[in-house]
């Protein structure tokens, strides 16, 4: 997944620099929505009364959008839309960086709760 995620990216980098001033205007929609996904993840994760590792888990899948699916199909768009195929590999790039960030924080979010001491 790597080598196919580098190659990608190889690929676009050139014109994703070329449009950069066009395609930070995007970036901050793409971080609102990691933000949003990942309230939505743990209040959906709370409503199912899910423990702490799935409750994780539901955060980090609410939050990845796995964009390079529709990489195809916004190549195919005509040159008109040639602005596409960019806007989803900068959506990847803010992805990832994105995941980095939630691999320290989601762990403080959905924290394990103390164990109960009980005396009797």
């Amino acid at each position: 997944m790597m080598v196919t995620l580098a190659v990608v990216v190889g690929s676009q980098i050139a014109a994703v620099g070329s449009q950069a001033l066009t395609l930070l205007r995007v970036v901050p929609l793409y971080i609102a929505f990691v933000v949003v996904a990942v309230a939505a993840g743990l209040l959906t994760a709370r409503f199912a009364q899910l423990d702490v590792p799935p409750t994780r888990a539901v955060m980090f899948s609410a939050a990845t959008r796995n964009s390079l699916v529709v990489l195809p199909l916004a190549l195919a768009l005509p040159a008109s839309l040639s602005i596409a195929p960019l806007a989803v590999v900068t959506q990847t790039l803010v992805e990832l960086v994105a995941m980095v960030v939630l691999v320290r924080l989601v762990p403080r979010i959905a924290r394990q709760s103390a164990p109960t001491v009980t005396t009797d």
